[in-house]
């Protein structure tokens, strides 16, 4: 698949990073060389620099013949007019773009066909905000994303010294949830996946995913003695897109308090929010934290544009008596500097909108994709259908489906209803299959699998 991405920034070129290395053909278009030369040094990709709405340089990376076109410069207005340039002047590709001013996005008739032309539209900021939204709502899980327009969830806990967890075979946990609902979609320990089966046991420090009915998370957070009291108090570091968002999203059930360092955007986004407290300070300055009774607070959220700003006061946060640290990641690398501070949760906001581009990119008809475990490993929920060859898995039992160990399947939803999985279940036509593949290498088996006609 030839794809051209438009913006060699943080997040084109993360998006660079996971294409290139499942044999795309990619071309990265840039108006700062050094930024090219830096993503060239890292990965087999071509680049073209220049403006990305410019009618010459698009040709030039070849937007002829191009299947995706995914605008995620830094600017809303480039992104658009890149779009609106394709459809107008060449043969269209799928476009997609980055957009993330809530001004554009609030009217949502701008994209409509009549609008600006583009195919989907998604704003990294709104899906990391949902992202750590989840994280509030589940104070006991380290990860936890929907699949099936809601009616399933993905989610993840660390296993304690001494808990329910530790020590259990997957066979225990199978016994308990006996409906076959909920599942153990995957097991990482430091960082790497161990193979699923009835023998394997759970130790301490394990990440385990589950798969589960949407309502029945929190009975199974309960049973795992994982269900942590609700977080109020809570304080944000950084009142840019992503912080304003959030209080904007919590204000009305949460004590909410924003630090911003710039003054002129601290009286703006004052201004905006209605039931949030804005101190104008620097996060990472103990005494303010002090005076803001860090020792009561229920959740820092560290999520300034700076990694190392995030890293610093969620860890001092924490030392001060806060109950709970999420920090915010855009170097993936960085995340190997928590051990040790304290912080809870990490979100990395290039691997929340990966999962979004990547549903797109997936061959096969795929309704939702989750980057996972800093990029190695995928959820997929993908469609069955009958298509003309052998490999339909419409009319066929799980337990005939040759998919290659590493992949686990982890729901079926038929007619919007969750129903047991087992081995003699049949697939039939619109089966949406929620399946956890522990190597994105992987992903290639079950694209080849749910491939429609």
């Amino acid at each position: 698949m030839k794809i051209l991405i438009l913006g060699a920034g943080v997040t084109g070129s993360s998006v660079a990073e996971a294409l290139a290395s499942e044999e795309n053909d990619i071309v990265v278009v840039d108006f700062k060389p050094e930024l090219l030369e830096a993503l060239k040094e890292r990965v087999d990709i071509a680049t073209v620099t220049g403006n990305a709405a410019h009618p010459s340089v698009l040709e030039q990376a070849g937007v002829h013949n191009t299947d995706i076109v995914i605008a995620v410069t830094d600017r809303d207005e480039t992104n658009m007019l890149a779009c609106l340039i394709i459809n107008t002047l060449y043969k269209r590709p799928k476009t997609i773009a980055r957009v993330r001013a809530l001004d554009y996005l609030t009217h949502p008739n701008l994209f409509c066909p009549t609008g600006i032309p583009v195919d989907f539209v998604i704003s990294p900021e709104q899906i990391v905000m949902e992202s750590i939204r989840n994280l509030i709502d589940f104070p006991g899980v380290l990860h936890i994303s929907d699949f099936a327009g809601g009616l399933v969830r993905l989610f993840s806990v660390k296993v304690v010294a001494g808990g329910f967890l530790t020590g259990k075979k997957i066979r225990a946990l199978k016994e308990r949830f006996v409906d076959g609902k909920i599942r153990v979609a995957a097991i990482f320990r430091q960082g790497v996946p161990v193979v699923v089966n009835g023998e394997a046991v759970i130790e301490t420090d394990d990440e385990v995913f589950f798969v589960a009915p949407r309502k029945e998370v929190r009975r199974v957070l309960k049973e795992l003695n994982k269900m942590e009291a609700p977080l109020k108090r809570i304080i944000i570091a950084g009142g840019g897109h992503v912080g304003k968002r959030l209080a904007l999203a919590l204000e009305k059930d949460h004590e909410v308090k924003i630090i911003e360092k710039d003054s002129r955007r601290a009286k703006k986004i004052a201004n905006d929010l209605k039931n949030t407290t804005v101190i104008l300070g620097d996060c990472a300055d103990e005494a303010l934290l002090i005076e803001e009774s860090i020792d009561s607070t229920d959740l820092f959220c560290a999520i300034t544009n700076n990694d190392g700003v995030n890293i610093i006061s969620a860890s001092l946060a924490k030392s001060l008596g806060a109950r709970k640290a999420i920090c915010l990641l855009n170097h993936v690398s960085y995340s190997k500097l928590l051990p040790g501070t304290g912080i809870d949760v990490a979100v990395l906001p290039n691997q929340e909108t990966l999962g979004s581009i990547l549903k797109h990119v997936r061959r096969g008809d795929v309704a939702q994709v989750n980057s996972l475990c800093g990029g190695t490993a995928e959820a997929i929920e993908a469609i069955a259908h009958h298509n003309n060859g052998d490999n339909s898995v419409v009319g066929r039992q799980v337990k005939s489906i040759n998919l290659p160990e590493g992949i686990v399947m982890g729901a079926l939803i038929r007619n919007q209803q969750v129903i047991s999985v087992h081995y003699d279940t049949l697939f039939e036509e619109n089966d949406h299959v929620v399946m956890f593949a522990i190597d994105k290498k992987l992903v290639s088996s079950i694209e080849k699998t749910f491939q429609p006609i």
